[in-house]
């Protein structure tokens, strides 16, 4: 009840601060660009706990293992195929679309290898991710050297995440598969208290364990890749809203879990947001922030890991 709190101060603080007439028409670009804001953050904060239950490691993120550079990597191949001009004219819809059955489909492809043994070999999972992510972005860099300015600029600004330019369309069509998600995620709450027992006792307690993990795991890339195809990037969100989650409740039960994680992944956004437009006049983005505290968060519990 305290972070739901939370999220409606927040929501008060973006829909109001500031607001001047003609009201009716700010208020529904606010709404609009709330709705995203809400969306992306609860979905990646609820991604985030589950992957990490499945990987049985709070250190992981789903970005990690490469969404972010497939991302950059698309739209980098898309400039340099059409051109700025061409790139600029392709269909909103249909592109999120394809954009977001590519990572779904990339990311199922390289989950089911990388957890086929239930999710045990988690040093081998992230150095697979960080290497695939490392040849995407370097194929990225190479190709976006090839490309005339204009077009390089392009390539950047489609890159970083941003709440400034949702469509509408693609935002009813995200917001239906991100709830259904969410909810099929809170419905699996009750196996994942189990399975993060570990595969060995989740079996013998009876839990369908690699069943489970795959319903999991394509929760988790759907979460992520229509998040990512809607916005753009934001590889540290959820480790920041699933650190904060552990933190504030100290629970293991992830029917509080879930839904917590995507409160604080949501306050976050929408706050950090509220703070940017209204104080800063947008003279930075949001994401690079966000990806900055998650990353130092990161090496923080790296280091507690290490010392313990």
């Amino acid at each position: 009840m305290a972070l739901g709190g939370l999220l409606v101060l927040a929501v008060a603080l973006f829909l109001l601060w500031g607001l001047r007439a003609p009201v009716a028409f700010i208020l529904s670009l606010r709404s609009e660009k709330l709705a995203a804001l809400v969306l992306v953050g609860a979905a990646t904060g609820a991604a985030t706990v589950i992957f990490q239950t499945i990987a049985a490691n709070r250190l992981l993120t789903p970005g990690i293992v490469g969404f972010d550079a497939l991302f950059i990597f698309i739209q980098t191949t898309l400039v340099m195929i059409l051109g700025g001009v061409g790139y600029a004219d392709l269909p909103v819809t249909p592109k999120f679309l394809a954009e977001a059955a590519c990572l779904t489909a990339a990311a199922m492809a390289l989950f089911g290898v990388l957890f086929r043994k239930g999710a045990e070999d988690v040093i081998r999972m992230i150095l697979t991710g960080v290497i695939l992510g490392a040849l995407l972005r370097g194929l990225a860099e190479f190709v976006q050297r090839l490309l005339d300015p204009s077009e390089f600029a392009v390539v950047q600004q489609a890159s970083i995440a941003s709440f400034n330019s949702v469509d509408e369309g693609q935002l009813g069509i995200a917001a239906v598969v991100l709830v259904l998600a969410l909810l099929a995620a809170w419905r699996l709450a009750p196996a994942l208290d189990v399975a993060g027992l570990g595969r060995a006792k989740a079996r013998t307690l009876g839990l369908p364990h690699d069943r489970l993990v795959l319903a999991a795991l394509g929760i988790v890339a759907l979460l992520v890749s229509v998040s990512t195809a809607l916005v753009g990037p934001i590889t540290f969100l959820g480790l920041l809203a699933a650190s904060l989650a552990h933190a504030a409740l100290r629970d293991f039960r992830h029917t509080v879990l879930i839904p917590a994680a995507a409160l604080i992944g949501a306050s976050i956004l929408v706050a950090g947001q509220a703070v940017f437009e209204r104080v800063l006049g947008l003279q930075s983005a949001l994401a690079i922030v966000v990806e900055f505290a998650g990353g130092l968060l990161f090496l923080a519990l790296v280091l507690a890991r290490r010392r313990t």
